[in-house]
């Protein structure tokens, strides 16, 4: 059990008068109990907090939990909660309505027919955004991998390989090094397929003179890391050249000025301007970055639309890229933990333009 997080939550209830909260997000249930199974909800409320799970989990749970009241349900988890009164049969009962299903409040809303479900923000979403430091290891363990897969793929990515044996190299060298799973599935993105911010690995197969964008990262102890490098296999033209000296540029200056307080918003401008004033601002077509933990896009976004401010101990990715039809695209991501005046970079690998 975790005491600060509980603590944080239970700051929210009392400030929207909550009897209770309803947590049904996996990585939320994790983040608050440490349990890492896919079938589980808890309540927290103001003077206790329990976990309900299936029989599939009923040694596990054990060992992973501590400091809950442990349920294990025969049936459904909302059953198990009606009968064990564990949630409250009276009084608010908070609920995030972005991660409940439409058919799961109304049965909710039957079992427990005195209380009222009320809509909140995404409370422990907020509490898990501002990172510990026992979590910043895992996501720096993480990337740490993920920067010595980079190192080792640089020797697979050469022309006539496909996209999709250097993808299949990522998930596995991953694994090798100990990883959990993947963060995601592998972007690699070669010559004008570039120009696809999500490109899927394909078929093609790499030719001299093209940049190859890969994305990757994976989990451990739960936790994620996400990094892009573009190379080029061969001389790139001086097009090309001249977009990635301009992401490189726009992301430097983007780590350089991310510091606490700021808001997120502001930082998103810092890579934009840069790449505006060299006249590719029309090709920039997703948001600077995102939180990044237990789940690899969480809290806070970092955006020209986003409201956030970026707090000390939220960890994000800092991502600008171009992606100009017809000619192709680049992309540079690093991993930085937010201090009070500045950011620290977790992911180590080089930024400059490595031509194979």
């Amino acid at each position: 059990m975790n005491a600060r997080r509980l603590s944080a939550v239970r700051q929210h209830l009392a400030a929207l008068r909550l009897d209770a909260l309803l947590v049904t997000f996996p990585p939320h249930v994790r983040y608050l109990t440490g349990f890492s199974g896919s079938n589980a909800c808890c309540v927290v409320t103001p003077r206790d907090q329990s976990l309900v799970t299936d029989g599939r989990y009923k040694i596990q749970v054990q060992e992973e939990v501590k400091g809950f009241q442990i349920f294990v349900a025969n049936g459904s988890l909302f059953q198990e909660l009606r009968s064990r009164r564990t949630l409250p049969l009276k009084g608010r009962i908070g609920f995030n309505p972005s991660q409940i299903h439409v058919a799961e409040l109304e049965n909710l809303k039957s079992l427990f027919a005195g209380a009222r479900f009320v809509k909140t923000r995404d409370i422990v979403g907020a509490v898990a955004a501002v990172k510990d430091e026992d979590e910043v290891q895992s996501i720096r363990a993480a990337a740490t991998i993920s920067d010595d897969v980079f190192r080792y793929i640089l020797g697979v990515v050469k022309a006539g390989v496909s996209e999709l044996d250097i993808a299949a190299e990522l998930v596995y060298q991953h694994r090798k090094r100990g990883a959990e799973a993947d963060a995601f599935e592998p972007i690699v993105a070669s010559g004008m397929r570039g120009c696809l911010p999500h490109a899927r690995a394909g078929t093609k197969r790499i030719k001299k003179g093209e940049l190859v964008t890969l994305d990757f990262g994976c989990r451990l102890n739960g936790y994620h890391s996400d990094l892009t490098r573009t190379v080029a296999v061969g001389k790139p033209g001086p097009e090309l050249r001249k977009i990635y000296q301009t992401v490189k540029d726009a992301q430097q200056r983007a780590v350089e000025a991310a510091k606490g307080g700021m808001k997120a918003r502001d930082l998103d401008a810092v890579a934009r301007m840069r790449i505006k004033k060299a006249g590719f601002g029309r090709y920039f077509t997703h948001s600077l970055g995102h939180g990044l933990g237990l789940q690899v896009h969480e809290g806070p976004r970092i955006s020209a639309q986003s409201a956030d401010r970026i707090q000390p101990g939220n960890v994000i990715t800092i991502e600008p890229g171009v992606y100009v039809p017809g000619v192709g695209g680049v992309r540079i991501e690093d991993d930085v933990v937010i201090r009070k005046g500045y950011a620290e970079t977790l992911t180590t690998s080089p930024r400059e333009l490595i031509i194979l």
